[in-house]
């Protein structure tokens, strides 16, 4: 695994008023589609994104588990790979290194293919192949 963040992701209880928020701080929007239901900032050397904490804690698979009631702050890391294959290899080394599966790879809604894990801490990485933008 590359040592790079691509993007941390805050799950957030109201999208617009943190985008709000952000852009009063001077952060610049990315492409901001209000029916995408997502925000993302390009910030230097990596990005922010605002995401529901709901809709995230289902994307990265904790929804209605102890994690998504206990222990999930609505906040992911996210580790971007140029190709599918980059995406499984450091998965693999993840859960080598002792890492808790908690997302196998898949395609996902979006269009990329990303699977998540925990650390022994349990702070949840995103693994992730994006298509349309290089994060890598």
């Amino acid at each position: 695994m590359k040592s790079k963040i691509s993007i941390i992701c805050l799950g957030v209880s109201d999208l617009e008023r943190s985008r709000l928020f952000y852009e009063e701080l001077g952060l610049k929007t990315h492409n901001f589609d209000p029916a995408q239901g997502v925000v993302f900032f390009n910030m230097e050397g990596t990005w922010l994104e605002l995401f529901p904490k709901s809709e995230l804690a289902k994307d990265a698979g904790v929804v209605d588990t102890a994690v998504a009631t206990t222990d999930f702050r609505g906040v992911t890391l996210a580790h971007n790979e140029p190709t599918k294959d980059g995406v499984d290899r450091v998965m693999a080394e993840a859960l080598a290194a002792g890492a808790k599966l908690v997302k196998q790879p898949q395609d996902v809604f979006w269009g990329g293919y990303s699977g998540y894990f925990a650390d022994p801490d349990g702070h949840l990485w995103e693994v992730a192949y994006n298509p349309y933008t290089d994060l890598t």
